[in-house]
């Protein structure tokens, strides 16, 4: 049985591959601050609260949740792009909750789950990443830091070589969600590129959730995953496959 676990799956990316998932019979457990209709298996968890999470994975729940799968999934999707602006204009509660939400928790996560899996268990661990891992943005300094940690993070662990176990940070491409919507409400003040992205949307652009869900799938069930441990899916996985 394979069993997967999806952070921020109540909307965006995050629903999108949930459904995906679902939809090929693969149980999921969702982990996020609120509930999302059609899945089973939730756990309500604000994920940039590090105690929090901490707390709840020193505790039986997770091990017992996985200890019927032969084969393991876990995709590190919740994020924030929050705080946008230069470093003046960022607010440290901001950056510490942006640092917790997308570098503490995806990597606590990861640990976790390798250890609580079923020592038989094959082991398959995604970050969802981002271009701006790999390229410096204006206005971005925290998104391009945390992004960045979750590509080091895959490469080291991989030098790990543990049996059985496969990471990949993949950066999924610019999709259509909130997160958009929150890029285009910046100021330039805050992000003097937003009319690129502006113009994303207005020239239809944007990677619909769901197709993009399919193909990050596809592309982690696949063989070569993990055979690279940071990539691109649209480099990987291109449309159609």
């Amino acid at each position: 049985m394979i069993k997967a676990i999806v952070t921020g799956h109540t909307h965006g990316l995050g629903a999108a591959i949930a459904a995906e998932l679902l939809g090929r019979g693969i149980a999921v457990l969702g982990i996020a601050r609120s509930a999302a209709a059609g899945i089973g298996s939730q756990v309500a968890l604000d994920l940039s609260d590090s105690a929090a999470l901490a707390a709840w994975l020193a505790g039986p729940d997770l091990a017992a949740w996985l200890a019927d799968a032969d084969s393991v999934l876990l995709i590190n999707n919740a994020g924030t792009v929050q705080p946008v602006g230069p470093l003046a204009m960022q607010d440290p509660a901001a950056v510490a909750r942006a640092v917790a939400l997308n570098i503490a928790a995806p990597l606590m996560l990861a640990g976790a789950v390798a250890a609580a899996r079923p020592p038989s268990a094959a082991c398959r661990i995604l970050h969802v990443s981002s271009g701006a891992g790999r390229g410096a943005y204006p206005g971005w300094s925290v998104y391009c830091a945390t992004k960045a940690a979750l590509d080091q993070h895959a490469r080291a662990a991989a030098l790990d070589a543990i049996a059985g176990l496969r990471i990949c940070s993949l950066a999924p491409g610019v999709i259509d969600t909130a997160m958009q919507a929150e890029i285009r409400a910046a100021s330039l003040a805050q992000f003097p590129l937003r009319e690129r992205f502006d113009a994303l949307k207005r020239e239809g652009e944007l990677t619909d959730p769901a197709d993009c869900a399919a193909r990050l799938v596809g592309y982690l069930l696949g063989e070569g995953f993990g055979s690279e441990p940071v990539a691109d899916l649209r480099s990987v996985a291109p449309p159609g496959v």
